[in-house]
């Protein structure tokens, strides 16, 4: 069930730390993300734009949508580790990570305790959680690496009583800053385990848009034309003209936040940019980005979503954790008791004059088996973006605008 609310966006937050040659001298150097290896970035940027199109071909064209790369990254890197044999094979695939666990949990590691510290202005609490049956046998080695590498909680509860829903509900929202209240409606008699990740950003435009320059604007969305509150500003800014598309970066705090909004030129559609997106175009676009003098039109906007994405999943080749052939033995033996019921994302996000608020919880349910001229960048039609983390390289949203 997708909830909208004002005025509507389409979006993705997630994991990818793409390696840009992009000028990086207001970025305050954070040494917890220096650890991040080159490697895992390119490879989660990878992930990330393989979840982006694989969604976006899910999802219904006319539909705005917002989802979190990185949310769902954590998650599923969790369960990885309670993984094993070709279910283990098909997620560390899937992540784009190496077979080293012990290596890829340290940087998972990294990046729980770096990233929300890397810009003192903006706001990034990454937050995971545990939930199983309290009747239900875990492996204590299971539980023991989602505290160490994760900074997981680990909850044993009444699955029976009505309360725990609202337990893991409360969780939701605490951890989102009350804008996610709930991701569970009832605890099937076959679940044992909930892995839940949430992720929450809020930050300040590091140029802000005036209150007094707001004003009413059509947007021409694929089923119609509709009036939109327009944000505009006249500054300088990076921007970058690439074929099919213009490219403009706006900052939040101090720099190492940013949003990316990719904007489709002439008849190029908006879902056609997705598809074209890449590792390498995505470091082409940050490495051609140049300050410069822009006529900058955004709307405002706020979206509340949410998704199942077990199809997205098994079409990104993680199949086989859905299956009563899943082999989830790592978190209770043997294998083949266990498999993934669902995956889900409950995201939020709102951008106004001031800056972009924005959440994301994912979870995983486990259940029993059987412009002088000015380049002019008016977003009066489908547009997409990217919100990312300018010194470790990690793309935390992105996403796409098709109608508001």
């Amino acid at each position: 069930m997708k909830s909208i609310k004002s005025l509507t966006l389409a979006g993705t937050l997630f994991l990818m730390a793409a390696s840009c040659n992009t000028e990086t001298d207001s970025v305050q150097p954070n040494q917890l993300l220096r650890a991040v290896p080159a490697t895992f970035a390119d490879q989660t940027s990878e992930f990330a734009f393989d979840f982006l199109k694989k969604h976006n071909a899910e999802e219904k064209a006319d539909k705005n949508y917002f989802v979190s790369p990185l949310s769902l990254h954590v998650a599923l890197g969790m369960l990885l580790n309670g993984a094993d044999t070709k279910t283990k094979e098909e997620i560390q695939t899937g992540l784009r990570v190496s077979p080293d666990l012990a290596a890829t949990n340290a940087i998972y590691k990294d990046l729980m305790d770096g990233l929300p510290n890397v810009d003192s202005k903006v706001t990034n609490t990454i937050a995971n959680s545990v939930w199983y049956r309290n009747s239900f046998s875990v492996e204590k080695s299971f539980l023991d690496v989602l505290r160490e590498s994760f900074n997981a909680k680990a909850y044993a509860e009444d699955f029976e009583n009505t309360a725990t829903v609202g337990k893991i509900n409360n969780w939701a929202s605490d951890n989102t800053n009350g804008k996610i209240k709930k991701v569970l409606d009832k605890i099937e008699p076959a679940h044992v385990m909930f892995l839940m990740n949430a992720l929450y950003f809020k930050g300040d435009w590091k140029i802000p848009f005036k209150t007094a320059n707001t004003h009413e604007e059509n947007f021409a969305g694929t089923t119609g034309t509709n009036s939109v509150k327009m944000m505009s500003m006249t500054e300088k800014l990076k921007y970058t003209k690439r074929p099919n598309y213009q490219a403009l970066e706006l900052a939040y705090g101090d720099g190492n936040y940013v949003m990316t909004i990719v904007l489709p030129e002439g008849k190029t559609s908006v879902g056609e940019v997705i598809n074209t997106m890449s590792v390498s175009e995505w470091k082409n676009l940050n490495a051609s980005l140049t300050e410069q003098k822009v006529i900058v039109g955004l709307p405002k906007f706020t979206i509340e979503y949410e998704t199942n994405l077990n199809n997205v999943l098994a079409n990104m080749g993680m199949k086989t954790m859905f299956t009563d052939a899943a082999d989830l033995s790592k978190i209770a033996q043997p294998a083949g008791k266990l498999k993934v019921g669902f995956v889900k994302q409950n995201t939020f996000v709102a951008v106004d004059e001031k800056g972009t608020e924005a959440a994301a919880v994912t979870t995983i349910g486990i259940e029993l088996t059987s412009m002088p001229i000015l380049p002019e960048f008016i977003c009066n039609k489908p547009f997409a973006f990217f919100i990312s983390e300018k010194q470790s390289n990690t793309i935390l949203f992105a996403g796409k605008i098709v109608n508001l």
